[in-house]
């Protein structure tokens, strides 16, 4: 619910029970691969994958009381080893520059950009790690 991580990452927020329901009907599926980042003994946000459209996509969350410390950068890494399907995909808003250097600095490249046309207006990259 932190409106700035919230517009960084072009994602609205749910209620709680909409939230926890998404978790168990759509996250924790046997298919998918999720994994907290646990940071200092805390839990700092999550990473996972999963087929969508063709697609092995990933994502990842990392709340921003640890931003600008390399927790997603190691965290992404890490998954990386666990998740071995390739080609893996990213959709990034294109605002969201700390987030493209996280898939940069683990390997993706943009190979796609998509111009918004949806009444968010937000304008986000394809990225790929071959």
């Amino acid at each position: 619910r932190d409106e700035v991580a919230l517009r960084m990452a072009a994602f609205p927020s749910r209620e709680r029970d909409a939230f926890l329901t998404h978790w168990r009907t759509k996250v924790l599926r046997p298919e998918n691969v999720t994994r907290a980042i646990v940071a200092d003994g805390r839990v700092a946000g999550y990473v996972g994958s999963w087929e969508q459209d063709g697609k092995r996509l990933i994502a990842y969350w990392v709340g921003r009381e640890h931003w600008d410390k390399g927790i997603a950068t190691r965290a992404l890494s890490e998954f990386l080893v666990l998740e071995p399907n390739r080609p893996l995909h990213a959709w990034v808003a294109v605002h969201n520059v700390g987030s493209i250097r996280v898939l940069e600095k683990c390997g993706f490249r943009t190979v796609a950009q998509e111009n918004p046309q949806d009444p968010d207006g937000v304008a986000e990259v394809l990225m790929e790690l071959p």
